[in-house]
């Protein structure tokens, strides 16, 4: 007997349901994106490794994707580097290309090549798969889906204010309740330069994020073990554990960082945002949070990260400001800010609250049953118009037993059946049936269309 085939570790393989579920989180994602003025692009799936490498970091660069060369890859290699078996350089000889780690360092090379035809400010989103070799574990894949928009070539915060609003506008729309997280890197800094240890403001952040997860005596262990002296640990302490209202959290930070022009400067761009965010009401909650610190080697202003409320799942939408996005390319000062919506957590939130509208995972409205040629082609004429109605409908292909058509409706879920035989073709009519009343009425063409519309 034949092996039983089977998918790649760390990639999920979709039915029907599942991809009518998924359809309806990119349409509301990419309804709203629209709404506020962003236009798609697609990028290739696999791109030059000299496009990807170096730009995640060393261990970025071992999650790649490559790959291998077609033809003789092995030409051009001498027996030296062969029996070196050093994989990353040999991986390099005979590799040329790689698939997408993620969307934004294509999203840069696009801007480069494309920057004669762009219009700046340049809004973008993409909605495509990304690959890493990561290892495969509960919530984590190889192989899954980023739904960006990004802002490039404008330094003003409208764009920031815009990205809330979509999020809360997406959020809203889906009925989950979120958390909107907001921080920004020059307060981090700010902190750091007035605590006396600027130079490890990266080790700080990473520390502190894991508040949430670890508690604050982990956290002070985890900064004392990366050499932050204890003086300068407890001028943090009442700074990590900042409370009270965005206003009374502001008013605070103005005072401590009155002496850093860098932490001021991070102060004024959150009061701007959330003032704003404010006048203009949101229908979620925003907070500011001083120990978000995601990315910090890769944002330079904003933060932002959204958490849901009603379910114990990590991050679900995050995203920032940065700065010289397309300077790895040869393309200085291309300011822009951008968020990324994580379409498998917001897949499993949805689930896990029932929250997905009935008509959007709902296949066919209607099944015709099929009793035989004449009857086919009278349901066949029927079925045109109520396909041109806009109602998703079908026949059962064969003149198969009313047993094993009525399964086939009760499997797939499809809530009306038209029944046609001799007397309904008489009569030019079709009798409608209710799957889940068992009701049967007799209805012309034109009264089914009402009735399922």
């Amino acid at each position: 007997m034949a092996a039983k085939p089977s998918i790649p570790k760390g990639t999920r393989d979709f039915s029907p349901v599942e991809m009518a579920k998924r359809n309806y989180i990119f349409n509301t994602i990419r309804e709203v994106y629209h709404l506020y003025g962003f236009q798609q692009i697609e990028t290739p799936a696999m791109e030059t490794l000299s496009t990807l490498m170096g730009k995640y970091g060393e261990e970025g660069d071992k999650l790649l994707f490559k790959i291998q060369n077609s033809g003789d890859y092995f030409s051009g290699l001498t027996d030296e580097e062969l029996l070196s078996r050093n994989a990353p350089k040999l991986a390099c000889k005979f590799c040329e290309k790689g698939l997408r780690y993620d969307l934004t360092v294509p999203f840069a090379r696009y801007v480069v090549m494309h920057r004669d035809e762009i219009t700046f400010p340049f809004k973008r989103y993409q909605i495509q798969p990304v690959w890493r070799a990561d290892r495969p574990q509960k919530g984590r894949y190889r192989e899954f889906y980023q739904c960006d928009a990004d802002v490039v070539g404008s330094d003003s915060l409208l764009n920031e204010v815009e990205l809330m609003q979509i999020v809360d506008t997406v959020f809203t729309r889906f009925g989950i309740r979120v958390c909107i997280k907001i921080n920004n890197r020059k307060i981090l800094s700010g902190i750091a330069e007035i605590i006396g240890e600027a130079e490890k403001i990266v080790d700080i952040t990473v520390a502190i994020d894991k508040l949430d997860k670890i508690g604050l005596d982990n956290v002070n262990a985890e900064l004392r073990e990366k050499g932050i002296s204890e003086e300068a640990i407890a001028k943090l302490q009442p700074i990590i554990l900042l409370s009270g209202s965005n206003e009374e959290k502001l008013a605070t930070l103005k005072e401590v960082l009155a002496s850093s022009e860098t932490g001021l400067k991070g102060v004024e761009e959150s009061e701007f945002i959330l003032s704003t965010l404010k006048s203009l009401g949101l229908q979620n909650e925003i907070e500011l949070d001083l120990t978000l610190a995601r990315g910090l080697n890769y944002y330079t202003g904003a933060i932002f990260e959204v958490k849901a409320l009603d379910v114990q799942i990590g991050s679900i939408t995050g995203g920032g400001r940065y700065d010289n996005l397309t300077g790895v390319f040869g393309m200085s000062g291309v300011s822009g800010v951008g968020i990324s919506f994580g379409a498998d957590r917001i897949f499993d939130v949805l689930n896990q609250l029932d929250l997905y509208p009935k008509e959007a995972v709902n296949g066919t409205q209607l099944l015709f049953i099929n009793f035989g040629a004449k009857e086919a082609a009278f349901s066949m004429n029927v079925l045109a118009q109520v396909r041109a109605a806009g109602i998703r409908a079908e026949i059962f292909p064969d003149a198969s037993k009313m047993k094993k058509q009525m399964g086939y409706a009760n499997a797939k879920a499809i809530p009306f059946v038209a029944l046609v035989g001799e007397n309904e073709m008489n009569e030019g009519k079709v009798t409608l049936k209710n799957m889940e009343t068992g009701e049967q009425k007799l209805v012309s063409p034109q009264e089914l269309i009402g009735e399922l519309n």
